[in-house]
């Protein structure tokens, strides 16, 4: 989500009532917050996008580049607003690659969590509440360094997990085909 965020700033201001929206969903108790926005968020819409409409769309022998970008824009557009929409899709696409690759909700489910729990503890720290970015806590010279960094690990891990080969359960394949499937298909 850190190297995500620069993405977000190609964006204009967000509306005031929508900050205060979001900003609810971190406020207040902060077990409430954790229980919605760290476990009950990303176990449905993990279930939803990659357990239901990604898994669905690869049973139904679509492209598995296809249809992680499918299953990316359903899990930015329930997002309901442009901010978090254009981060969500790449996550979402992130998320996808991981499901497809290792064949685990739960894996994913924790990515989600781990994302989420780090932006409901961000708003607790003194001095940030008010931050919208990284780049407003973080000098300069850092967050370049933090944003080249997380680029590269997350480059090391999907490349890691472009490795991955699993056998699959279900349906006529041995192993987990290709990002961009077979000309047979």
């Amino acid at each position: 989500a850190f190297w995500v965020e620069p993405i977000g700033m190609l964006l204009p201001d967000m509306p005031e009532f929508l900050k205060e929206m979001m900003k609810s969903l971190t406020t207040g108790n902060i077990w409430i917050n954790l229980l919605m926005v760290s476990i009950l968020a990303p176990v449905c819409e993990e279930w939803l996008c990659r357990g239901m409409i990604l898994r669905g769309l690869l049973a139904r022998g679509h492209r598995p580049w296809l249809s992680i970008v499918i299953s990316a824009l359903f899990f930015a557009f329930i997002h309901m607003n442009p901010w978090q929409a254009l981060p969500a899709f790449i996550l979402g696409v992130i998320f996808g690659y991981v499901y497809y690759k290792t064949g685990s909700l739960k894996l994913t489910m924790l990515m989600h969590c781990a994302n989420n729990t780090l932006a409901v503890l961000v708003t607790r720290v003194p001095g940030w509440e008010e931050a919208e970015s990284w780049k407003d806590v973080i000098p300069a010279t850092p967050y370049a360094i933090l944003l080249a960094a997380s680029v590269i690990v997350t480059a090391l891990i999907i490349l890691a997990f472009s490795r991955i080969r699993l056998e699959r359960s279900s349906g006529n394949m041995d192993r987990v085909p290709s990002l961009f499937g077979s000309d047979e298909a």
